[in-house]
């Protein structure tokens, strides 16, 4: 029989770390609310990739393309034309509702081929999304603006501009990361709670079914190639969200960011994390996300770590040595991931 007093305990604990989250804006610095908004980012696009990769079993390496759909979509549909730039001057809020949408066309365009292919081949096959994204980035420059990119038009919603005017809540000025700290923690907690429903569901049985064993889900009565290519669109627009949300905060794009590089964290943050799960998206992209920037602040006081140019080991080569160990690390001795021996411990109840 479960504890009563823990049945008890895990509701106040849920409900202090609510208020903690919201809280934070008022007391925190420009620096860790931007951490913290890049945290929680990268965590919306680990679990669509998560469910993709750790749940479905469908190997990604092109996730980087559906961010910078989604990061150009936005900037595109919401921009004005000016300055040679295409732009659609769409209202903010609905631009970024159609760059998930465009994100999940994407996805779509590409499902039939994600249906139908699986393991190294499907890897090899979304790499190529990585190409062929970064020749569009740097040379549609009517789009992207180039090397160089495009600004981020600010996001509006319910009459107030999450730009850097600053409007006073109880006597604090909250700037853009304080106003876009609650859009992205609404947005995080709708995309945990929705993929969290799917793996909990019949749809989640089959997507592991799907990866455990194909031939055997088909035989089932499982519609293998209707759930991959479903999947791959989810996946998709969760990565095109997520492409939103990083050019809110960036409020610039640049198509160097959208690289090989990018997808490979993604997959170290469902790794290290533990796939198939959301929280473990969640802890994989807390540490992938915050480590660069942990390093880059504080590289003074780090030993082997400088400002790049200045004869050390930059920041980000640093924390890719670091989260790269931590991948083999969790391989060897953790292959569940960092969160799977807590969820253990969760689902053992006393006597087993």
């Amino acid at each position: 029989m479960s504890d009563p007093t823990k049945r008890l305990r895990r509701p106040a604990l849920w409900t202090a770390g609510a208020v903690l989250l919201l809280a934070l804006p008022f007391y925190l610095d420009r620096f860790w609310l931007q951490a913290g908004l890049f945290a929680m980012a990268a965590a919306i696009g680990a679990i669509g990739l998560n469910l993709l990769t750790g749940a479905t079993g469908q190997l990604s390496m092109g996730h980087a393309f559906f961010l910078a759909v989604g990061a150009y979509g936005y900037c595109v549909l919401a921009g004005d034309p000016a300055g040679g730039l295409t732009g659609l001057n769409l209202p903010s809020w609905l631009a970024a509702v159609l760059a998930v949408a465009l994100a999940g066309v994407a996805g779509g365009l590409f499902s039939p081929i994600s249906g139908r292919l699986q393991g190294a081949y499907l890897g090899i096959a979304t790499l190529a999304l990585i190409f062929i994204g970064q020749h569009v980035l740097f040379n549609a420059h009517d789009l992207t603006g180039g090397f160089n990119g495009r600004d981020v038009p600010p996001l509006s919603l319910f009459g107030v501009t999450f730009d850097e005017s600053e409007l006073l809540v109880a006597d604090v000025p909250f700037g853009s990361a304080e106003k876009l700290w609650y859009v992205a923690l609404l947005a995080l907690a709708g995309c945990a709670l929705f993929a969290r429903g799917v793996l909990r569901g019949r749809p989640g049985r089959a997507m592991n079914a799907i990866r455990d064993h194909r031939i055997a889900a088909g035989v089932m009565g499982v519609p293998v190639a209707r759930y991959r290519a479903g999947v791959f669109v989810l996946s998709s627009m969760y990565a095109g969200l997520a492409g939103v949300l990083l050019a809110l905060v960036f409020q610039r794009t640049v198509p160097e960011y959208f690289g090989m590089i990018l997808s490979l964290e993604y997959l170290a943050m469902i790794v290290i994390g533990g796939l198939g799960s959301v929280a473990g998206a969640v802890v994989g992209a807390v540490f992938v996300s915050l480590l660069p920037q942990l390093l880059t602040r504080y590289s003074d006081a780090l030993p082997l770590v400088s400002a790049p140019g200045t004869g050390g080991v930059a920041p980000g080569e640093a924390s890719r040595y670091l989260y790269g160990a931590a991948v083999v690390a969790v391989v060897l001795f953790l292959p569940g991931g960092l969160v799977r021996p807590a969820l253990r411990r969760k689902t053992t109840t006393p006597g087993e």
